[in-house]
């Protein structure tokens, strides 16, 4: 609902490098900020090294990037509201917007605080700050109307990429009418690409659509998501280990180490071991995201049958 103009891409990259320029474009600004650990795609000024301190300008984290680049990216830790707060105090004027994926995907998931989401949005309004939810991820995941439903937020601007497509390249752009209606041909902030609005990526979009709205798949796929978190604790309690199970709707990680909820809390889980435990997961027939640093997936196509394979799977190779 907060999309009241969009326009099709064709890809995430491109929606959230447009979603910027409209951005910058409509309030004149360069500097940018966004959180820790949070991945906006492959263009230059989010490709930003994570870890860095609330306030200290972003350095590439590509080579092929020049440093001038990311010079107006600033960084602040997600579940911070007072370092966001410290940020938009500092550089007051300067800055254009706040982009943020409102449940952290690459690197988790990685859920918000009780009242952050909130807090940014009270901020950003206060600050004259545009909000950019990149909702790649989680839109149409968490629901219809993706995690700004879910969590009741309405930010300036959205961004969506694959799980629109039904596994063709799209991506979306869009929010206030004000913001859109300055992009061209109607303004003078330039976008356009040969495929954007590729008719076979909109139909794959629109039949996607179909399945996610009959017979209550998004419930269903969140009712299977919170079954398996709840089987996937009870192991983990079993065996005694300071591991975490973390995740919203189909959403799900196993940490090795304590829930984190930021960036530099999940670097300090065991990648090595996690990296061991999923190829004994592979060799039982079940296929992980490969990194400890990103999420894994329910999908519609997953029955019963899969998911308690998937269980037994876990069970044996956690206690291995």
């Amino acid at each position: 609902p907060s999309m009241e103009r969009l326009r099709f891409v064709s890809s995430g990259t491109e929606a959230t490098m447009a979603a910027i320029r409209v951005a910058r474009g409509s309030t004149g600004r360069d500097m940018i900020i966004k959180i820790e650990g949070g991945f906006h795609g492959a263009h230059d000024s989010v490709l930003v090294k994570a870890g860095s301190g609330a306030t200290t300008l972003g350095i590439p984290d590509s080579r092929g990037v020049p440093r001038d680049a990311t010079k107006n990216t600033i960084q602040v830790p997600y579940n911070d509201p007072a370092a966001l707060e410290e940020v938009l105090e500092r550089f007051s004027g300067r800055i254009a917007c706040l982009i943020m994926e409102p449940v952290l995907g690459n690197i988790g998931p990685i859920l918000p605080d009780k009242g952050y989401l909130q807090t940014a949005r009270r901020l950003t309004e206060e600050n004259d700050v545009l909000l950019i939810f990149d909702e790649v991820i989680t839109g149409f995941r968490l629901s219809l109307g993706g995690a700004q439903e879910l969590f009741g937020i309405k930010p300036d601007l959205t961004t969506l990429g694959k799980i629109i497509g039904g596994g063709f390249p799209i991506g979306v752009f869009g929010g206030r009418a004000d913001l859109m209606d300055q992009v061209a041909p109607g303004g003078a902030i330039y976008q356009a690409g040969t495929y954007n609005g590729s008719p076979a990526s909109l139909a794959a979009g629109l039949a996607t659509l179909d399945v996610m709205e009959k017979e209550d798949t998004i419930n269903k796929l969140n009712r299977s998501g919170e079954s398996m978190r709840l089987a996937l604790k009870d192991m983990v309690e079993d065996l005694g280990q300071d591991w975490s199970v973390v995740g919203i709707a189909s959403m799900f990680k196993v940490f090795f180490g304590p829930e984190p909820h930021n960036y530099a809390q999940a670097l300090r889980c065991d990648r090595q071991g996690y990296f061991e435990f999923f190829r004994r997961m592979l060799d039982s027939g079940i296929f992980l995201t490969p990194s400890q640093y990103e999420t894994d997936f329910i999908s519609a196509a997953h029955n019963q049958d899969v998911i308690e394979t998937t269980l037994e799977a876990f069970r044996s190779c956690l206690k291995s």
